[in-house]
């Protein structure tokens, strides 16, 4: 079992929230690697899909579940053909992605 820690940064100035982040080209959704409009990120993808057995919450011998501090599944992990780690919550609603390291 993998476990992710996501990590957001946020800075509140006059009641308003900035979030910030190292960006560059590699880890930008902006990059097509990374784009959720990329067919390989889709949830409608089978292989990126909550249907799909594997990705299944029901499916007590996944082995890409990710699970929150107090052991709940919170969602899956699916890898792309190009080597982008998609996260996903159980209903298939991608909620984060690792960029292919490079």
């Amino acid at each position: 079992m993998k476990t992710y820690f996501v990590f957001f940064l946020a800075t509140v100035c006059a009641g308003t929230c900035f979030a910030q982040a190292s960006n560059n080209w590699n880890n930008s959704p902006n990059n097509w690697q990374n784009s959720p409009n990329n067919w390989q990120n889709s949830p409608n993808n089978w292989q990126n899909s909550p249907n799909n057995w594997q990705n299944s919450a029901n499916n007590w011998n996944s082995n890409n579940g990710v699970y929150d501090n107090s052991g709940n599944r919170i969602g899956y992990e699916t890898r792309s053909p190009s080597g982008v780690t998609n996260v996903f919550d159980n209903n298939g609603n991608r909620i984060g992605y690792v960029p292919e390291k490079q």
